[in-house]
């Protein structure tokens, strides 16, 4: 079993946005990888149901870098409460986790 690996995620209403995240977090050799995916996404926030589309952002990393990862999303995010998940990866093909542990810091 391999603990040392994330993946974490985080959710945005503007494509520009998330684009500007992604590019600081792979300039500073935070995340090895981001994949932006279009989403519906159907919550309760402030007493109302709310349906709206979002861009769901998925980041591999290293666990050790988690919280530079969270600080970074929060100084430039434009969401009152992001979500912001990490997920074990518990296991994977070695030549990929090879591949995050190389490029990130």
């Amino acid at each position: 079993m391999n603990k040392e690996y994330i993946m974490i995620t985080t959710t945005f209403d503007n494509k520009e946005e998330a684009n500007g995240i992604i590019e600081r977090l792979l300039e500073k050799r935070l995340v090895s990888c981001c994949q932006l995916s279009n989403i519906t996404s159907s919550y309760h926030w402030k007493g109302n149901i709310e349906h709206t589309e979002e861009f769901l952002l998925q980041m591999k990393s290293k666990k050790s870098l988690y919280k530079e990862i969270e600080e970074e999303i929060l100084k430039l995010h434009s969401y009152e409460t992001p979500q912001l998940i990490a997920y074990d990866i518990v296991d994977g093909y070695k030549s990929y986790l090879d591949w995050i542990e190389k490029e990130t810091k």
